[in-house]
């Protein structure tokens, strides 16, 4: 035992002492590049050394707490140099004249009194969409949401993302693939994940993940919000719910006309009718009866003759005839 302790003690000096052999002070291993710059680094023990043959004034200063002082005077040098808020944060593109002029009293108040603050440390993203009232106060951009209310799935479950025109996204449970979702060890897992597939692939909308459910935003602030289209498919048990406008849109939770007469408004409130959402109002018929005549007549009492329906198969708003209580599409030649 002894025999063993003084050659574990015989090692280790050898290990830390120094040698002329290599590079290192320490253990006179080779030198390799280090993570910081203008340092080596031992390729066997791992110590770090000044490069003698570094130049001090080929690069930058180095990160630390005087370094992000310096940026925080730069930000506020720029503010004062008159080259706005909006710019400074990356958001001046795409903004109306009604948000540009919020924003600018926002400004006033950051720099003369210092009423607000934007912190990009504790900020997940800069907003896609800006949009203040009268009062400056940060207006709502929230379009729908995706509430999950259990973790277990029977497969083939699709989110579908649509809006007129411009087509329809689909978003799939689907381990073996790198575009489809996949179910978490938590609904909250399994809502952060759907979230990130949605902003990897969406050119429609910007999702993020708050506990069991997904908020969904537009990406472009000129789109009509009443037009975008969130479908759940989600055969065998329900895990999966829309929510639009505050209400649960759910085929299986219809119970009453009235019900579907409320979901008619909201889904046709642009007065188009897309391929999902008439997948939708379908499944909520069938539940309670309705016939495709009397979702007709209910269509006209809300937005009269002009409601158009788009074609599954090209895309166009084709109109609606009356007198055959369906909209018929003069490209494809078919009703639809």
């Amino acid at each position: 035992m002894g025999f063993g302790i003084r050659e574990g003690r015989r090692q280790a000096k050898e290990n830390l002492s120094g040698t002329d052999e290599g590079d290192c002070a320490r253990c006179g291993g080779n030198a390799g590049p280090s993570s910081l710059p203008e340092y080596l680094q031992c390729s066997k023990c791992g110590y770090e050394w000044k490069d003698p043959s570094a130049s001090s004034s080929s690069s930058g200063p180095r990160d630390s707490i005087s370094r992000d002082t310096d940026k925080l005077n730069e930000f506020k040098n720029e503010m004062s140099s008159g080259q706005g808020l909006a710019r400074v944060l990356g958001v001046d593109d795409g903004l109306d004249s009604e948000q540009k002029a919020s924003l600018g009293r926002l400004q006033d108040k950051w720099i003369s009194g210092m009423h607000g603050q934007y912190n990009a440390a504790e900020e997940e993203r800069k907003p896609l969409m800006i949009a203040f009232d009268e009062n400056d106060n940060l207006l709502e951009t929230q379009v729908g949401a995706i509430h999950l209310s259990d973790n277990v799935f029977d497969g083939g479950e699709e989110i579908r993302i649509e809006y007129p025109a411009l087509g329809t996204e689909f978003y799939i449970i689907n381990d073996d693939d790198a575009l489809g979702w996949k179910r978490g060890r938590s609904l909250e897992e399994t809502a952060r994940n759907i979230a990130s597939i949605i902003n990897r692939i969406s050119n429609l909308v910007h999702a993020s993940a708050e506990g069991t459910s997904v908020n969904i935003e537009l990406r472009d602030i000129n789109h009509d919000p009443e037009s975008l289209v969130i479908y759940v498919d989600d055969p065998g048990g329900r895990n999966m719910t829309v929510e639009r406008l505050g209400v649960i849109l759910d085929p299986d939770d219809v119970q009453v006309y009235e019900d579907y007469h409320k979901i008619v408004q909201i889904t046709l409130a642009d007065g188009i009718i897309t391929p999902s959402e008439d997948q939708l109002l379908w499944a909520m018929r069938q539940n309670l009866g309705i016939s495709d005549e009397d979702h007709v007549r209910i269509v006209i009492d809300l937005f009269g003759e002009s409601a158009v329906k788009e074609c599954p198969g090209c895309g166009v708003n084709s109109p609606l005839y009356i007198e055959h209580s369906a909209w018929w599409c003069e490209g494809c030649q078919q009703w639809v």
